[in-house]
């Protein structure tokens, strides 16, 4: 089996040009020299914070070519190619290999309420185009995997993993009890419950926070590493003014990009029909963000 995922895996927004018509890719290389520089284990393209309902095939692979081509092996890639259907979801993740992807992160399909059975089909059919991590993320996909299902899959030749973007941590939990023995990679996908999922055995995260604080992300993990459990909860006390942004009302993207605009990364607009960050709410993510003293490191700056 494959090396399973371990660490701090940054979830990157797409940028795109100011009409929002192309991907910009200087901006992109920018993003990825950021959570780089931040000391991430591994960054994680074209997923729900890199807006991939709102991505061509085309563009999927480029972000990836360009990411991988970025971190040059510092880290570990895993592409997105989630998709409805089991067929274009193998051709993503070809596209994903063809990349230089390390590994591929797909969501069950979506739309279609679909069995456990062709769940489970669905991922096992995937694995062995590239290494596969298992997303289960409920809320948006309609389809919730059970922690029973997830140890099933855990013990697929070819799966590697687990995200779990899921608010009840209790699911989390039970998925690790059940599938310890399978030595994957079983990590939360949720900022706010990142120190929490690794004090009941979590190996990592997929984060959101991690593109935008990449280093306080990685603190976090470090202290948890050496034991200081009083410094990590100082940590994620410091870093939940910011989580609550990535995980509520307006949503998660414009949020991000908000963020590392105020950072100097300007990411460019959200694709439609998602929402601008309220003006409103500004101030709020400002605060957040000088709470953690990165406005004074901005890019460039």
């Amino acid at each position: 089996m494959e090396a399973a995922p371990r660490g701090v895996i940054s979830a990157i927004p797409t940028p795109f040009t100011a009409n929002g018509h192309e991907v910009d890719v200087d901006a992109l290389r920018r993003i990825a020299r950021h959570v780089l520089d931040g000391g991430v284990h591994g960054i994680m393209t074209a997923g729900g914070t890199g807006e991939f309902p709102h991505l061509s095939r085309e563009e999927r692979r480029l972000v990836t070519e360009l990411v991988v081509s970025e971190a040059a092996g510092a880290a570990t890639i895993f592409a997105g190619t989630s998709a409805c259907a089991t067929w274009e979801a193998i051709e993503l993740t070809r596209d994903a290999a063809g990349a230089g992807a390390d590994a591929a992160i797909l969501v069950p399909p979506f739309y279609f309420g679909i069995p456990d059975e062709m769940l489970f089909r669905h991922f096992a059919d995937v694995a062995g185009i590239l290494p596969v991590v298992v997303y289960n993320n409920p809320l948006y996909t309609g389809n919730s995997l059970s922690p029973a299902l997830l140890a099933e899959l855990m013990a697929v030749d070819g799966i590697v993993g687990l995200k779990q973007s899921q608010d009840d941590l209790g699911q989390l939990v039970e998925v690790l009890r059940l599938a310890v023995a399978s030595e994957r990679g079983i990590c939360t996908g949720i900022d706010s419950q990142f120190y929490a999922a690794l004090c009941v055995g979590a190996h990592g995260i997929y984060s959101t926070a991690a593109s935008i604080v990449p280093a306080a992300m990685v603190r976090l993990w470090e202290l948890v590493q050496e034991s200081d459990h009083d410094g990590a909860l100082a940590q994620h006390r410091a870093l939940q003014p910011l989580n609550r942004f990535l995980e509520y009302d307006p949503g998660y993207v414009s949020p991000t990009k908000e963020a590392l605009r105020m950072l100097g990364l300007d990411c460019g607009p959200v694709r439609r029909p998602l929402p601008d960050f309220p003006v409103s709410e500004r101030p709020a993510l400002q605060e957040a963000l000088a709470g953690l003293g990165v406005l004074e490191q901005r890019v460039g700056s």
